[in-house]
């Protein structure tokens, strides 16, 4: 098949596309007598492959590591797992951090309410940001 199909089929674009040749996550496909690129359901595969891992949240540079190991005859699966447990254990952190500045917003919000601008003390910027309610 050809780029713009293997585009379609995929959803990634032919610039996309073009990209992941570049940087080894794609290999060079065949080409035919008119130079076209000529890709086969090896690519289509790969490109599957590196849509699942990106929606996981690997990088480019993670999945090509992936790709190295595998390219080398071994089964990625313990790398991959390596992987998913860091990932999920930064998500967790993450949330964590939101949860936190949740409760500092609505402590901020629940003063800026109460705040009258009429009150404003011309020596702050804002002095909704002057009153301190975080920890």
């Amino acid at each position: 098949m050809k780029i713009g199909e293997l585009s379609e089929i995929t959803g990634f674009s032919t610039k996309t596309l073009r990209f992941y040749e570049s940087i080894g996550l794609l290999p060079e496909p065949d080409r035919e007598a008119n130079g076209y690129r000529s890709y086969g359901e090896d690519s289509f595969k790969r490109l599957t492959f590196i849509s699942n891992a990106q929606s996981a949240g690997l990088s480019l540079k993670e999945i090509r590591d992936i790709l190295v190991i595998r390219s080398s005859g071994k089964a990625p699966c313990e790398h991959v797992y390596q992987l998913l447990i860091s990932h999920h254990q930064l998500i967790e952190s993450r949330l964590a951090e939101l949860e936190e500045l949740r409760s500092e917003l609505a402590a901020l919000l629940a003063y800026a309410e109460s705040f009258s601008p009429a009150s404003c003390d011309e020596g702050q910027v804002c002095s909704i940001f002057s009153h301190k309610v975080l920890p």
